[in-house]
């Protein structure tokens, strides 16, 4: 996924470069690179952080047996 996201900067850069003035390239990798791409990449990682949290949540649920809230005389 990675490659592709660096594929796309890639060509955004590029056509940023190629344009008249300073500003519309500047606004040209910003509107049609970063933005987009952040969207995606935050889209696409929406599974991941759903699975990292139910597994710290997991984890913190999950009782432990190592016997440290016991006292001497149980």
């Amino acid at each position: 996924m990675y490659i592709i996201a660096i594929a796309w900067l890639y060509v955004v850069l590029i056509a940023a470069i190629s344009d008249t003035t300073v500003v519309g390239g500047v606004l040209t990798f910003v509107f049609w690179g970063l933005g987009p791409l952040a969207l995606f990449l935050w889209l696409a990682g929406t599974p991941a952080r759903r699975r990292a949290a139910a597994r710290r949540e997991d984890a913190n649920a999950a009782p432990s047996n190592d016997r440290t809230d016991s006292n001497i005389d149980q």
